[in-house]
């Protein structure tokens, strides 16, 4: 007998991952048509060079690998597709409409209830390791430090190269 587990042909991770995402977007749709309920927020971190996200230039050249926003007060458009979604969020007095895939999340944080999940995301060519909150106007809580016992998914089913 051996000690490793076999390789799996089913995609197990893919699979998860991609439920998980329609989480974040049931979410983000329920919050399309009600609105935040109670004291509901989230932090949503993404790759901002990752395909198909479509942000502005100053914002990209700021954050040029990931970037956390906050949904909570000062946003609006919110816009839920199969696959994406769509915010309006000020930065520095400067309006900006984001578009995101789902894909592209590698964190979905609502603190009112501390709850987090955690994804991969494939690596882009010139990403870079570091980023700094967004700090989109009208927010004054920072991010979150997830704490052991929160509910916290973190999916890392050791991808093979």
């Amino acid at each position: 007998m051996t000690d490793s587990a076999p390789d799996s042909l089913i995609p197990y991770d893919e699979i998860v991952q991609e439920a998980l995402r329609a989480v974040v977007g049931r979410v983000l749709g329920e919050v399309e048509k009600e609105g935040l309920p109670g004291e509901h927020h989230f932090y949503i971190t993404f790759k901002t060079r990752a395909p198909g996200v479509d942000i502005p230039d100053h914002l990209i050249a700021k954050f040029p690998d990931e970037m956390t926003i906050v949904l909570q007060n000062r946003y609006w458009d919110l816009s839920v597709k199969e696959d994406r979604f769509e915010v309006g969020l000020s930065f520095n007095q400067i309006s900006s409409m984001l578009h995101i895939p789902f894909a592209a999340i590698t964190s979905f944080v609502d603190p009112a209830v501390d709850f987090a999940l955690q994804f991969q995301v494939e690596e882009v060519e010139g990403d870079l390791d570091e980023h700094e909150p967004a700090e989109n106007d009208g927010e004054d809580e920072k991010e979150p430090a997830v704490e052991d016992g929160s509910n916290v998914i973190t999916l890392d089913f050791g991808k093979k190269k």
